[in-house]
């Protein structure tokens, strides 16, 4: 093994910290699985160790990752290291070069850079393509992230080949505590949507960028669209009848007065797939969007 001491280069995070970050880092903490694991491992970088959750049986598990990229704690060496906020101790022992962390991640900034380099990104206000490019910059993979833009690429060129995306609005939401919840851009699913040139309802779009707005159930005539997503998650086993059970309770006639669920332009998707920050997503989504919006009968009543 070399003796020389680790090249190192500056890097600029989202809280305008200037942190000397290894050139190539090699034992790389990811402290957010959804945004920052499944990325990682799609540029080829498999961390060290991982934030994750744990389901009801107790099993640790990186969410989406199974479905999205076919690894997991239980079939890879990365480390599991806890939830919100990660534990310290598993952290340290991982022996990280590089920890790669959110705002999200519960743990103050000074522990986590008393142990490497840290670098904290804001999901909210990136795009999930942004995010991507800022952790391949940091992880020097910026070759396996130009396949992986030129494919989505393609795919969002093949959405506006076949559909006449700007004559069609569309929307996704999700009940929340007794309203609808409605993002300005949801994640992998909103990107796809406005990358393709679909239109979203104006009260979505007064959202400022990154941001979330709920909505009374007196007000469902502002997110109506000629299609609407609506999300549900599959690792705490919700199916697509858990979610209108939801709905409905926040709305009893909900059936009858929200029109895309009346005339049948009410599509559900797991939420793994519609939020988690991997091109893989991204294409499921896009598929998705292609097969169901170009797939409906015209013209829309």
């Amino acid at each position: 093994m070399s003796n020389l001491p680790t090249p190192f280069r500056s890097f600029t995070d989202d809280l305008g910290r200037v942190v000397q970050i290894p050139t190539t880092p090699r034992r790389i903490a990811s402290l957010h699985d959804t945004v920052l694991t499944l990325s990682l491992i799609e540029l080829g970088v498999f961390p060290v160790g991982s934030h994750g959750r744990i389901s009801k049986e107790g099993v640790p598990f990186i969410r989406a990752s199974k479905v999205l990229n076919g690894y997991d704690f239980d079939n890879c060496d990365i480390k599991f290291l806890g939830r919100s906020p990660i534990d310290i101790d598993k952290l340290i022992s991982v022996k990280p070069d590089l920890i790669i962390s959110t705002l999200w991640q519960k743990l103050p900034i000074e522990q986590l850079e008393a142990i490497a380099p840290t670098l904290i990104l804001d999901f909210e206000k990136h795009t999930r393509g942004k995010l991507a490019e800022i952790i391949a910059d940091a992880t020097n993979t910026q070759s396996s992230l130009t396949i992986l833009k030129r494919r989505f690429e393609a795919q969002i060129e093949r959405i506006k080949e076949i559909i006449d995306t700007q004559q069609i609005s569309v929307n996704i939401i999700q009940p929340h505590n007794g309203k609808i919840l409605v993002f300005n851009s949801y994640f992998s699913m909103g990107e796809v949507l406005r990358d393709a040139g679909f239109k979203f309802p104006d009260a979505v779009n007064d959202i400022p960028l990154g941001d979330c707005k709920l909505f009374e159930p007196d007000e469902l005539d502002q997110i109506e669209a000629d299609f609407v997503f609506a999300t549900y998650r599959t690792d705490k086993k919700h199916t697509p009848q858990y979610l209108m059970d939801e709905f409905i309770a926040i709305k009893s006639d909900f059936v009858e007065s929200f029109a895309p669920c009346r005339q049948g332009r009410l599509l559900f998707i797991p939420r793994e797939e519609a939020s988690g920050n991997s091109f893989a997503a991204l294409g499921i989504c896009a598929a998705t969007i292609l097969n169901h919006v170009a797939g409906h009968p015209y013209p829309i009543i």
